[in-house]
């Protein structure tokens, strides 16, 4: 199984709002259970046993948010896996964000200098996404191992349940074993009737955001890929190793020159423009677990437990409430309402799309 694994924990709470803002954006909200989703993604990669690190990459300004989570998710979980994240868990705290491929090749490098015996195999997950069994995603991740060991850039490609517009796909080609293949493209984001093509063929899958790889190969692709962003970290391949602290009894990265130096040269882009549409070994594994990254209100709805605060209704239904203060509903169906952070939302289900309209007028 994988070494590593790097939890990738941005993000500026848009498509969540007022739930989510750029100070707490959706991998601190809970779906229910008292369990916020980035406290489930740790969760996740404690799942896997790696045998080094667990890294939170994130914001400055999410620090001690993402320290608070990740310690107050010791109290939750075995004794082992407490052991663990005291003992390997790292907030890695960006300093600006550059997209994913910057944090991703900065990891390399920390892990590397950290334990420098290692032969580091990395996986990268995301910290705001629902993912169940786990069972199934430890077997995929498994598949996904065995692929990355042998120069591989792998990711996970979710069989589509709908024509959907909202994510990225991938075109597959030969098959490398049963559940992996070669990636004979990728494609951004389709409108409705690609999107409904690319659903019947049967060759495409939503792109999850989730990524396996050595990091030697990652490493000695990037100088091939993208030379402006390896000559950018090669001051931490030849610096010291990071100086580790703890704040709320969680380590984070507490002095890294090498790593200011690198953040402010290196340009900014996505790990999948990268890397993932440029490399010739670039393979999927075909998961076999139940996804969604809950980009929506609608997709929130879907996976809520509760938290609802409906104190009284009268001839409503079928709608979800999540908020601060109670509500009561009267000759409603249909609708989502969420007041949090002083601010309401009301809209109609399946009108999630319209949300970064509305934030992006207010601000």
């Amino acid at each position: 199984m994988f070494t590593d694994v790097v939890i990738l924990a941005g993000g500026f709470g848009e498509r969540l709002w007022p739930a989510s803002r750029p100070d707490n954006p959706k991998q601190f909200l809970s779906l229910g259970s008292g369990i916020s989703l980035l406290q489930n993604s740790i969760m996740r990669a404690l799942a896997l046993k790696p045998q080094g690190k667990i890294i939170i990459a994130t914001r400055k300004d999410l620090l001690e948010s993402c320290a608070k989570h990740a310690f107050e998710l010791c109290e939750k979980v075995s004794a082992d896996d407490k052991n663990k994240i005291l003992k390997d868990l790292i907030v890695l705290a960006e300093p600006e964000p550059k997209h994913t491929t910057a944090p991703i090749i900065l990891a390399c490098h920390m892990l590397e200098k950290l334990d420098p015996q290692t032969q580091h195999s990395i996986l990268v997950l995301t910290s705001d996404h629902v993912i169940k069994p786990v069972e199934n995603f430890a077997s995929d991740c498994e598949e996904a191992f065995k692929a990355a060991v042998t120069d591989k850039f792998v990711c996970f490609a979710i069989p589509p349940t709908e024509p959907s517009t909202g994510y990225g796909y991938i075109k597959t080609g030969d098959n490398l074993t049963p559940k992996t293949y070669k990636i004979d493209t990728f494609k951004e984001k389709p409108d409705a009737k690609t999107a409904r093509e690319y659903f019947e063929s049967g060759k495409y899958f939503w792109n999850s955001g989730m990524f396996g790889f050595t990091s030697s190969f990652l490493k000695s692709e990037l100088l091939k890929c993208e030379p402006d962003v390896s000559k950018a970290f090669e001051v931490c391949e030849n610096g010291k190793a990071p100086k580790l602290a703890k704040i709320h009894n969680i380590y984070y990265i507490k002095k890294w020159p090498e790593m200011e130096k690198a953040y402010a040269v290196t340009p900014k882009i996505a790990i999948d423009n990268a890397i993932a549409e440029k490399t010739s070994n670039a393979y999927a594994v075909s998961t076999t677990f139940n996804w969604d990254d809950v980009g929506s209100w609608d997709a929130f709805a879907k996976f809520s437990e509760g938290e609802d605060n409906v104190i009284a209704q009268a001839q409503a239904e079928n709608n979800f409430v999540y908020s601060d203060i109670p509500v009561a509903l009267c000759d409603v169906s249909d609708l989502i309402i969420v007041i949090k952070n002083g601010k309401a939302l009301v809209m109609k289900k399946g009108s999630s799309n319209l949300v970064r309209d509305v934030v992006k007028s207010i601000k």
